[in-house]
């Protein structure tokens, strides 16, 4: 905490050209105290940084001494900077910006700023809460990957009581606003989702890293499988026309329509992983959408509708709303 302090106070004489103490110490968020320790330890270090008492006065750099970052042209900065808008960026990525903003050049310096308020990554989706359980155990498991040391992971699968097992972690995946875990397992690569995870254990271990493993290529190979098992089944339907655009809102690119039907319905194939599955996300249109074949969604769907059935006997839905 002391090393990044005294980093944010040298890059802030740098822009300032003259602090004084206060001023340090409202920035960083530190006493006046720690503030002027802090910019006596930088004189004290060689860093040419002297002070000047009286009015007027306070601590420069002497003959305007820089320390600026290179390497990065102003579109990387643009780019950089848009992808980090305000709302997607945690209180250390934003002090990590912060310090950044200051070690850029004074000519790229307002490009940077100016992208940072351009725009707004929110990858959560609309039907999930803005704070999930992800975010108990993304710490443990972000240090986990960094530094290399294999955990006992405490997880509870779709439908299956909590259980514990022991994983090396990879590498972690945003994907539409769920956060996934990439692990070493004895069977295999594997992608725990965070929002399942019960607990984190560090085991003190190593991890096993696969020779040459990359995560982006690890988890195309995965997301490709896990997609592939999205679309074991195909059902062929028509779709009446006023629930066509529903149907694409609920299942997207599972849909893929066909032509007009000569009733004025549109024949559709809709995929899914299973019959009962698939038949499931259907059910939910009623009659806007007829399943032609195969034979076992149909089935799937007159027990769904015999259940419903049973459980509401007699139970009429509410009249629309009048004009």
């Amino acid at each position: 905490m002391r090393a990044d302090r005294l980093v944010a106070t040298l890059l802030f004489l740098q822009e300032r050209g003259r602090v004084t103490v206060p001023e340090v110490a409202a920035e960083l968020e530190v006493s006046q105290r720690t503030a002027r320790r802090d910019l006596e330890a930088l004189a004290a270090s060689g860093i040419p940084v002297y002070s000047q008492r009286g009015r007027g006065g306070g601590w420069s750099l002497v003959g305007g001494a820089r320390t600026n970052l290179t390497g990065l042209t102003a579109e990387e900065i643009r780019a950089l900077f848009l992808i980090t808008g305000p709302l997607s960026a945690t209180p250390e990525l934003r002090t990590a910006l912060r310090k950044l903003v200051r070690a850029l050049p004074s000519t790229l310096r307002p490009q940077a700023e100016a992208a940072t308020r351009a725009g707004v990554v929110d990858a959560t989706d609309w039907s999930r809460n803005a704070v999930t359980a992800d975010a108990v155990h993304r710490s443990a498991l972000q240090a986990a990957v960094v530094d290399g040391i294999r955990v006992r992971l405490g997880y509870a699968g779709p439908g299956k009581p909590a259980g514990e097992r022991t994983v090396d972690p990879l590498g972690l995946v945003a994907k539409a606003g769920v956060d996934y875990l990439v692990a070493g397992t004895e069977s295999g690569l594997r992608t725990f989702r965070l929002s399942r995870v019960t607990s984190v254990e560090p085991t003190g271990e190593p991890v096993v890293r696969p020779p040459d493993f990359d995560l982006g290529t690890a988890w195309r190979a995965l997301s490709e499988a896990f997609q592939d098992g999205m679309y074991a089944v195909t059902a062929r339907a028509r779709v009446r026309p006023d629930t066509l655009g529903l149907l694409q809102r609920f299942l997207g690119g599972r849909v893929r329509v066909g032509g007009p039907l000569p009733d004025g319905w549109t024949e559709v194939w809709v995929a899914g992983p299973a019959a009962k599955a698939l038949a499931g996300h259907l059910a939910g249109l009623g009659a806007g959408v007829e399943v032609l074949e195969p034979p076992e969604v149909r089935q799937w769907l007159a027990r769904i509708g015999a259940e419903l059935t049973d459980t509401y006997p007699g139970e009429d839905p509410p009249a629309p709303p009048g004009p």
